[in-house]
C-alpha cells in the first residue's frame, strides 16, 4: 500500500505526524516515534513569552548591575556557557535533524505583533524544514473580530518576511466565519492551516479560590469538529490542511484524510500509548485501505469532502435538521 503523502512541499512516507509535545524534547523518544512510523515530527513550541522575558532579564542584569556602582561595572559578566530558552530550542533542532531522517517541524507559539517572530530566521537556519505558527490568544471584550483576524495576518506577515521554508498556521475554531480567515492566510502566503488548536481552560481551586491550570487529554469524539471544516474547505483552498485534536486511532485518522487532510497529527494519543500507537495506527489504515480495494493515500484523500460528497448538504445544515428528526 501505498502511504505517501505531501505536506507543506514536503514528500512524507505516510500522514502520521507526532504534534507539538513534550516527546520532542528526548532524542531517544524521537527516534522512537520515527522507528514507530512517524513521517515528520512537529517540536515543542518555542513561545514568545519566555522569548521576551529571557531577553529583559538579560538587559537589566548586563545594563543596570553598575548603576550607582562604578567597581561593579563587570560583576555579572555573561558567562560563556550561559544558554537561553531560544538556545537551547536551537540546539535541541540541530540535534534532532542529526538523529532522525525525518523532516523535522519547529513551532513558535505566541500573540503579538512584536520581534519574537523574527527567531524564525534562526529556526530556519539552525535546520527546520518547515514552521507551524500557533498564535494563541484569547481576546478581549472590546477587541473587534476583525482586529483578531487581522492580528493573525499580521503575525503571519512578519514571520514569512523572515523565512523561506513553508510556514503552516495552527488555528482554533473560535472564529466567526472560519473559512474566510483560511484564505485571507493563504493570500497572506501561509502554505498550510492545521485544525484546530486545543485552548486548554483554567480551573478553580474550591480549597485556595485560586486559579488553576488543568490539563485534559482530547477525546476522540474532537475530531468530529476538526473532520467537518476539513471537508468543507478542501478543494475551497490551495494550502494544505492538517488536522489535530482527538485523533487517537485509525478510525478517526482515515476519516480525516477521507475529509481532505493532507496529514494528521497525533498527541494525546501518544502521551497515553506510546510510540507504538503509530505502527498500529498505519497497520490498521493498510488493512481498512485493502479491504476497499484503494491503491494509494491520494485515491482516498478528499474524496469524501463537500465538493465530491454524493449529498454535498449533508456537511451542512440539513444535517442538523436530519439529526433532530432521527
Amino acid at each position: 500500500m501505498n502511504l505517501e503523502t505531501r505536506y507543506l512541499g514536503l514528500a512524507l512516507k505516510n500522514p502520521l505526524v507526532p504534534s507539538a509535545s513534550p516527546l520532542s524534547r528526548d532524542l531517544d523518544m524521537a527516534r522512537r516515534l520515527e522507528d514507530a512510523g512517524a513521517a515528520a515530527l512537529v517540536m515543542y513550541s518555542l513561545f514568545e513569552e519566555e522569548v521576551i522575558a529571557e531577553a529583559e532579564q538579560l538587559t537589566r542584569l548586563m545594563d543596570f548591575q553598575d548603576l550607582g556602582h562604578g567597581e561593579a561595572d563587570s560583576y555579572l559578566p555573561l558567562h560563556p556557557d550561559y544558554k537561553t530558552g531560544l538556545d537551547e530550542y536551537l540546539e535541541q533542532l540541530q540535534a534532532l535533524k542529526s538523529a532522525l531522517e525525518i523532516p523535522v517541524i519547529a513551532s513558535l507559539n505566541g500573540a503579538t505583533e512584536s520581534g519574537w517572530v523574527e527567531h524564525g530566521r534562526e529556526l530556519e537556519q539552525a535546520g527546520a524544514d518547515a514552521l507551524e505558527l500557533n498564535v494563541y490568544f484569547l481576546p478581549d471584550v472590546e477587541e473587534s473580530c476583525e482586529l483578531v483576524e487581522q492580528r493573525y495576518l499580521n503575525i503571519l506577515r512578519q514571520l514569512k518576511a523572515q523565512v523561506r521554508i513553508p510556514v503552516t498556521v495552527k488555528l482554533s475554531p473560535y472564529f466567526t466565519s472560519l473559512g474566510h480567515l483560511v484564505r485571507q492566510l493563504e493570500a497572506a502566503g501561509a502554505d498550510g492551516v492545521v485544525l484546530f488548536n486545543r485552548f486548554y481552560q483554567p480551573d478553580l481551586d474550591l480549597e485556595t479560590l485560586e486559579v488553576v491550570p488543568r490539563l485534559h487529554l482530547s477525546h476522540p469524539y474532537e475530531s468530529l469538529l476538526r473532520m467537518h471544516w476539513i471537508g468543507k474547505l478542501y478543494c475551497k483552498v490551495d494550502l494544505d490542511l492538517a488536522a489535530t485534536g482527538g485523533i487517537h486511532s485509525a478510525e478517526q485518522a482515515l476519516k480525516m484524510l477521507l475529509a481532505g487532510a493532507s496529514v494528521v497529527h497525533l498527541c494525546s494519543a501518544l502521551l497515553e500509548g506510546g510510540p507504538e500507537v503509530l505502527s498500529d495506527t498505519l497497520a490498521e489504515m493498510t488493512r481498512w485501505m485493502e479491504e476497499k480495494e484503494y491503491d494509494s493515500l491520494q485515491q482516498l484523500i478528499g474524496s469524501t469532502c463537500q465538493e465530491h460528497a454524493v449529498d454535498p448538504e449533508a456537511w451542512d445544515r440539513v444535517n442538523y435538521i436530519r439529526t433532530l428528526q432521527s
